[in-house]
């Protein structure tokens, strides 16, 4: 009996993708959060609007996507060239 090789590609894992997938799920809900945080902090300094909130909650998703990007382009090894 001949074994085929085995292949010792970092990509070829399966809880790399889970990982990812986790990651990605993670860092969106939080940086979410952490600007509805800061949007409720903005929105008591300005009387209540709810512009504070609507901003905070979209800087925060902004902000996630691009830790997202970042956090795809080191797993994958991809370079900004």
């Amino acid at each position: 009996m001949t074994q085929e090789p085995q292949s010792n590609k970092p990509d070829s894992s399966p809880w790399k993708a889970v990982g990812l997938v986790s990651a990605i799920g993670v860092d969106l809900a939080l940086c979410t959060l952490a600007g509805f945080w800061f949007g409720s902090w903005l929105d008591g300094m300005w009387n209540h609007s709810g512009l504070g909130i609507g901003l905070g909650v979209l800087a925060g998703l902004v902000a996630g996507m691009v830790s997202i990007v970042i956090i795809i382009r080191k797993i994958t090894g991809e370079r900004n060239d």
